[in-house]
């Protein structure tokens, strides 16, 4: 029996005036827990702002999707029934008769849309389960630091899944647990049965990493994907070989616009690696250490989509991206010609090309994850690569130092600068150090700090560390008596000497009363018969102070 055109209109007008404002009401009184962190610094706060604008840009873009699927819904309502604008409001002689048929107008061809998922995907239209994952097991973990995604399928073999997971859990400590969500993305939509086995073993096997929200698991749809045998096959391909790649362009595309909203960082793995102890910190870091304009891309390995790092805000743009080629390209490609139009100019040579990438693209080194499986996704494909630097003993240590201007008299080898070495990209390596020179690190503004260590040489270059050094502090007021009263010795009207280097390493922790500091020295006392590498420098800010009494 087929419904009546009058009763079909009074249906959506009652939709077009009860989802928004259901919606609407779930949306304000939606509670994102963020960490139970002292956000005392205004970095801190910067990052809270960003990940609240993530979660309202996510709420923005649902009510986007909620729109235009009820635009598409009227509009073919209006085709069947083939009644004109001015018939509606004919038939409700109400405001809100008017209000539809204004909103029908803009789905016209004359108007002008932006793109949307369903311009790269017309196969979702009328279809909201598809943006919505099929199975979830998740404790709706927001305001994190890091968000960790891990696709997985079945495997005809051996599943690394679990030990993939456990070592992520292991190489991190309580804290940067609090930090952190782990998402798997189980992506097998045609294989419930599948789904609900790996999420009852995860269950499991992780109980209370799932409860505390740490540990998530998502599988995607089936409506989400297209008819795979309607794919065109490109560059040779075996028909077996573009299904996969290109679902695995969907694949990754739906866990990033899952994951977009949750975290600052979202960084994706794969299902067969092993984490390197501490990796979550290094890796924060790494990032908190570039600046947040300058760069797409980092990668803590060098192999596949194992360990590379996106900022959350620029996922939608990437994503986007991704969508409108899913179909040609494997996403490896993708991602590097995504780059490639974002910063090669078409004028210039190809290394000019691959110089304005490598900006964009930032290496950590040594790898911070390897690769352990063997067998491939792809059926029948064997994978042996191995990440040939995991596992050494690290050349440098990097963290997150105050904003400070660097003054140094020693001349660095090639590219291996003070400033390297103070944001922990890389060492700084100096010729031959005499007697009276200097680095200095001028803190801008003085601070509270409750540590400072200075390690020179490292596990390549045992002998390149400072013997005869010094390291000096500036207080901002000479005055203060508690610099004074930790029996210091004064080298100059307000400069201090803390700490004398032994064995490469100077360091010192003050107590909370000897006011702030505006500057930091080392100075070497004696010249030096090798080189010298300062391969860690860490000035570790005091977040509260105690007022001088």
């Amino acid at each position: 029996m087929r419904a009546k055109p009058k009763n079909v209109l009074i249906l959506i007008l009652l939709c077009v005036c009860i989802i928004p404002l259901f919606w609407i009401s779930l949306v304000t009184k939606q509670n994102v827990p963020f960490p139970r962190t002292d956000f005392s610094g205004l970095e801190d706060i910067q990052d809270r702002l960003q990940i609240a604008e993530h979660v309202n840009r996510q709420r923005e873009e649902d009510l986007k999707t909620l729109r235009s699927n009820f635009l598409q819904i009227l509009k073919s309502v209006l085709q069947e029934t083939n009644q004109t604008n001015r018939s509606i409001a004919d038939l409700f002689q109400t405001n809100q008769a008017i209000q539809l048929s204004n909103i029908s107008n803009i789905s016209s061809d004359n108007s002008l849309q932006l793109p949307s998922l369903f311009t790269y995907l017309p196969h979702i239209v009328g279809k909201p389960q598809s943006l919505r994952p099929s199975f979830q097991l998740s404790q709706n973990r927001y305001g994190v630091s890091i968000v960790i995604g891990i696709p997985t399928i079945r495997r005809d073999k051996t599943s690394y899944l679990q030990q993939t997971v456990s070592s992520l859990i292991q190489g991190m400590s309580v804290e940067e647990q609090k930090e952190c969500l782990i998402v798997v993305f189980v992506a097998e939509p045609n294989d419930p049965d599948y789904v609900q086995e790996v999420g009852k073993d995860l269950s499991k096997k992780f109980p209370q990493y799932l409860q505390s929200g740490l540990l998530e698991v998502i599988a995607p749809p089936a409506e989400f994907y297209p008819d795979f045998d309607n794919i065109k096959q490109t560059y040779g391909d075996t028909k077996e070989r573009v299904k996969w790649r290109t679902k695995q362009n969907l694949d990754f595309s739906f866990l990033m616009m899952y994951a977009r909203s949750k975290a600052i960082y979202y960084v994706q793995l794969e299902d067969d690696v092993i984490a390197k102890p501490g990796y979550f910190t290094i890796m924060k870091t790494f990032a908190e250490q570039q600046s947040s304009t300058t760069w797409i891309l980092l990668e803590f390995s060098t192999l596949g989509f194992i360990g590379k790092m996106f900022k959350a805000k620029d996922l939608p743009m990437m994503v986007e991206f991704f969508l409108m080629f899913y179909q040609d390209k494997p996403i490896d490609w993708l991602l590097d010609y995504f780059l490639a139009v974002k910063v090669c100019n078409p004028e210039k040579d190809h290394k000019h090309c691959s110089r304005m990438k490598g900006e964009m693209r930032r290496r950590y080194k040594p790898s911070l994850f390897q690769h352990v499986g063997t067998h491939s996704s792809l059926k029948g494909k064997v994978q042996k690569l191995k990440e040939k630097d995991f596992g050494k003993l690290m050349l440098h240590r990097a963290h997150v130092n105050p904003r400070a201007e660097l003054v140094t008299s020693l001349k660095a080898y090639q590219k291996f600068t003070l400033r390297k070495a103070y944001i922990g990209e890389d060492v700084f390596w100096a010729t031959t150090p005499a007697k009276g020179d200097y680095f200095q690190m001028k803190l801008d503004p003085p601070i509270y700090i409750e540590e400072i260590l200075i390690r020179t040489g490292n596990p390549e270059h045992k002998d390149d560390i400072l013997r005869n050094g010094s390291l000096l502090v500036l207080s901002e007021d000479e005055s203060t008596p508690g610099i004074q009263d930790m029996g210091f010795t004064v080298a100059s009207k307000g400069l201090f000497v803390v700490a004398l280097f032994k064995d490469g390493i100077a360091h010192v922790q003050f107590t909370e009363d000897i006011g702030k500091i505006s500057s930091v020295k080392v100075v070497v006392d004696a010249n030096n018969e090798n080189w010298m590498i300062v391969s860690e420098i860490h000035i570790k800010e005091r977040k509260t102070s105690t007022p001088h009494r």
